[in-house]
């Protein structure tokens, strides 16, 4: 990858325009690519994401641009940050483009037909591509306001993971590598379910103990189930596993907190995804979880209970109540409980 060729976001949401300021300050030219001509316009005259990251400066390295054909062609390493449902139909269409690029996985989601994570969409789209995700606790205005952060870069490519730390790698944005690219990438998307059940907590005033608990009962419940798919359990105990659990359940900023703050203050779920304007990935991921769950017959109470409460009008208190008198009695689920009943 040559200092002078550009490397590509490809999406004009709040965290890939953070990607793409981060990329422009370590010196490195960047194409932006975005659906909407009209955004691409603001962005480029008036220099910062008035919709997604307003009062964040666009480095002037970054240029908006629309036309994917040539974005694919002229860039090695594609950072790609669309929504889950817009990735298939957006990339299918490209795939010969798409040999032998580097090709990272920002989107912290799960395709609801297929239960392919966005690493697997685009395996399939390009398999002759190299493929790799981006996880962790990685509020993307934090990020922009240059708070120190930290990221995995999780592929079975090392040469992928050098080639991201070496783009993204900073005084204030430190990139590890991993190579459990399955569990990594589980992690991003199954802490945006819980997320949405810890803002309802905060909106119903439940004290910090119950949060504290909830946060953990969440932890133990993703593990179990990323374990049955093959995931390695170390992985939720770094910064795509507890780490981005403990961020998005306790930041107002994160936007499955959000939505479900906005459940506890008595709103539905049409008016707390419109109040919040943009995608909420833990809704969508909801649902395909709790039907996969009950198909592998995984143990996920929490997921269960949040289901019911968005679809099935049950209350928050209805499922903590259920979980007090239904969940198992021992801790963690890797460490044998000998001698309890």
């Amino acid at each position: 990858m040559s200092a002078q060729q550009p490397i590509a976001v490809l999406g004009g949401g709040s965290f890939g325009t953070a990607v793409a300021n981060l990329l422009g300050e370590n010196g490195h030219r960047v194409w932006q690519w975005m659906r909407d001509p009209v955004q691409a316009e603001a962005m480029r005259t008036q220099r910062e994401n008035p919709r997604y990251l307003k009062g964040i400066k666009l480095h002037p390295a970054v240029e908006p641009l629309t036309d994917l054909p040539q974005v694919l062609a002229g860039s090695e390493l594609l950072f790609v940050a669309l929504p889950s449902s817009a990735l298939r139909a957006v990339l299918a269409p490209h795939a010969q483009t798409l040999t032998g690029k580097m090709l990272v996985s920002l989107t912290k989601g799960i395709e609801a037909d297929t239960f392919k994570l966005m690493s697997e969409i685009l395996e399939e789209i390009a398999p002759a591509a190299r493929l790799g995700v981006l996880s962790g606790p990685n509020l993307a205005r934090e990020i922009a306001e240059h708070a120190l952060t930290a990221t995995v870069v999780a592929s079975a490519d090392e040469a992928l993971c050098r080639s991201v730390q070496a783009a993204l790698h900073g005084r204030r944005f430190r990139v590890y590598a991993s190579n459990d690219r399955f569990g990594v990438e589980l992690g991003g998307a199954l802490k945006n379910v819980y997320a949405i059940i810890a803002g309802l907590a905060a909106a119903l005033n439940m004290g910090e103990n119950t949060r504290s608990m909830l946060i953990t009962r969440a932890l133990a419940e993703m593990t179990r189930f990323a374990v049955s798919q093959g995931a390695n359990p170390m992985t939720f105990l770094g910064l795509a596993g507890v780490g981005d659990l403990i961020v998005t359940c306790s930041s107002p900023k994160s936007r499955n907190y959000q939505v479900g703050y906005a459940l506890g203050q008595g709103l539905s779920l049409d008016e707390a995804v419109a109040r919040l304007g943009e995608v909420a990935e833990g809704v969508n991921t909801l649902k395909v979880l709790k039907a996969r769950a009950a198909q592998l017959q995984v143990y996920m109470p929490l997921v269960a209970g949040l289901h019911a409460i968005l679809f099935e009008g049950r209350t928050l208190e209805q499922v903590i109540e259920l979980l007090m008198r239904g969940e198992p009695k021992t801790d963690v689920d890797f460490i044998p409980a000998s001698g309890f009943d």
